[in-house]
């Protein structure tokens, strides 16, 4: 059965491949699955339909025959779990990568949509320009730390797998700050995740969404 995700019929991040059906686009065509797409927009993602996938009224959420799930990350680990090619088949190889998945949505990613907030909504309070410098840091920290163990490895732990799709697409969400570029391996590391056919692929279909939305096709 071919699964249905959800996605913004107008999302706000400007076809940039950072709102959050990308990271579900990309693990599906890593895995050659099939899937359709139903755009919602920001009306219809409060109301009584969407809710009941989506009990916090975002996107993205699955569906497929009587399953219904929400949260990008638990959505791409039941793809990962699935079909073969997003997780390692020994037992313990499994078990870190879903360690490194945890890990991107937990540890990585809040500091780094903390400053994103701050820079988006803040600017004209009193306090922004002491709070923007430790919320900097707090990324600076986290960032420090994977650049470390990533060290001069092409992905987190063996091969490409779901914990360097979430990663990737965490550290993304940094790009245009000129943070990462900062860390020459996650600069790197990021780019081969980039370099993907399926992220490719996932890119464009996401890109495809807002270029009609923006031109009225």
């Amino acid at each position: 059965m071919t699964p249905t995700i959800t996605a913004f019929e107008r999302s706000p991040d400007g076809g940039k491949g950072l709102a959050r059906d990308m990271r579900v686009r990309w693990a599906l065509e890593e895995v050659g699955q099939p899937y359709d797409v139903r755009l919602v927009s920001f009306s219809e993602m409060k109301e009584p339909a969407h809710l009941a996938l989506h009990p916090f009224g975002q996107i993205p959420t699955y569906e497929e025959g009587d399953l219904a799930l929400f949260e990008s990350g638990a959505i791409v680990l039941h793809i990962a779990e699935r079909h073969a090619g997003l997780l390692p088949d020994d037992a313990n190889a499994r078990a870190r990568a879903i360690t490194w998945m945890f890990a991107a949505l937990t540890t990585m990613e809040p500091p780094i949509v903390d400053r994103e907030v701050a820079k988006l909504l803040e600017g004209d309070e009193t306090w922004y320009e002491q709070r923007l410098p430790v919320l900097e840091e707090r990324v600076r920290d986290r960032m420090g730390q994977l650049s470390r163990r990533l060290g001069d490895a092409d992905w987190l732990d063996g091969e490409f797998s779901a914990a360097d799709l979430l990663m990737v697409s965490v550290l993304l969400r940094l790009k245009r700050s000129g943070m990462l570029g900062q860390y020459t391996n996650l600069s790197a590391y990021v780019a081969r995740g980039e370099a993907r056919p399926a992220y490719k692929r996932a890119f464009d279909a996401q890109l495809a969404v807002f270029t009609a939305a923006f031109t009225g096709r």
